[in-house]
């Protein structure tokens, strides 16, 4: 099982991802981010290119899509908070954009 990050350990793994839009939820245990696309087509491709990414890691995410629009919600449910995991699939996600 992953260690849930220290708050040293978070501060430093969420500098960048705040750069890009990622919010950090008032109890520090959740990010989210709001991704916009043209369309629906390409929302939708976005999601499938994370999706292979959160299944290979055994890490998924909490979403939805609405037409152009991708909100993505990112913990670790076991550990109650943000773990490795979620900073790794947020840095992937915007790299897939």
């Amino acid at each position: 099982m992953t260690q849930k990050l220290t708050p040293d350990e978070l501060t430093s793994a969420l500098a960048p991802l705040i750069r890009t839009g990622w919010q950090l939820n008032d109890q520090r245990s959740k990010i989210e981010k709001v991704f916009k696309f043209a369309n629906f087509p390409e929302a939708f491709a976005f999601m499938t290119r994370s999706a292979f990414y959160a299944e290979k890691w055994d890490h998924h995410p909490d979403w939805s899509n609405s037409y152009n629009s991708v909100t993505v919600v990112l913990t670790t449910h076991d550990i109650g908070g943000l773990g490795e995991l979620d900073i790794k699939l947020a840095s992937k996600m915007d790299k897939l954009v």
